[in-house]
């Protein structure tokens, strides 16, 4: 209790408003790399997204931009693993490298594996951006 009172004293609570208002460029991802985006491509946009958010982050929140970036993913990964999982066929249609990726087993099943398992990896990635861009951005005047 008393380290949770130490962070709300010293503003270092989650923003979790910014955390949902990022996430939706992974909710548009999400439905975009369905059948719109082609898989070659799809890295270009998420660093474009990827530096937009830590620039965001970097500038509004007071700390913690690790874990900012970090939570940003997760919920990231939950749009993009419900949307591809809902849209199985048209998505694996476009993207033949992620179909190879879910043999063996049910490949909806295996989603719910690997959707978290990357979110967490490209979670430290933009946690690390975050961080970076902590360290090079001018905080938002108050």
């Amino acid at each position: 209790m008393d380290y949770f009172l130490y962070l709300y004293k010293n503003n270092q609570i989650m923003n979790w408003k910014l955390i949902f208002q990022l996430s939706i460029f992974g909710l548009i991802m999400a439905f975009a790399t369905i059948s719109l985006i082609p898989e070659k491509i799809e890295p270009a946009f998420w660093l474009v997204i990827f530096i937009f958010c830590a620039y965001v982050i970097a500038r509004v929140c007071t700390g913690k931009y690790f874990l900012h970036g970090f939570l940003v993913s997760m919920v990231n990964c939950v749009w993009i693993t419900a949307a591809h999982g809902f849209n199985y066929a048209t998505y694996t249609a476009s993207h033949p490298d992620m179909a190879g990726m879910y043999t063996g087993t049910h490949p909806r099943a295996m989603m719910l594996v690997y959707g978290p398992v990357f979110g967490a990896m490209f979670g430290v990635i933009l946690g690390l951006f975050a961080f970076v861009a902590s360290k090079l951005i001018k905080k938002k005047p108050q």
